[in-house]
């Protein structure tokens, strides 16, 4: 009976490992325990940043769309309320989206509430 040697499995596994740290700093991309723990990090920001970027966007729509309803003399807090008052379902995204790439529809439905 022949022992089971792990050489090669070992090598594949911190050579996938430092092939996922390229493009870090120094150290970082060719020590394996450096590359191991700056990995670990940047999975830990990955998973953390991934729910944080929907709050991210979310806040970009409603400073855009508000920046916009300020030059019709009006803010965010009352233009919700209008639109909650007349029923009109219109997400954030695509009110910031109308507010940047057509103004003029932005300015007109604005007006008409």
């Amino acid at each position: 009976m022949t022992r089971t040697k792990r050489g090669v499995a070992a090598h594949k596994r911190k050579k996938n490992l430092l092939k996922r740290a390229k493009g870090f700093d120094n150290r970082r991309s060719t020590n394996f325990v450096y590359a191991r723990q700056a990995l670990l990090k940047a999975d830990a920001y990955a998973y953390r940043d991934r729910r944080n970027k929907k709050r991210d966007f979310r806040a970009l729509w409603l400073i855009r769309s508000n920046a916009a309803l300020r030059e019709n003399g009006t803010t965010w807090s009352k233009f919700a309320g209008l639109m909650k008052k007349n029923n009109v379902a219109i997400n954030r995204k695509m009110l910031a989206e109308l507010a940047v790439q057509h103004p003029a529809v932005f300015d007109n439905m604005v007006k008409s509430l």
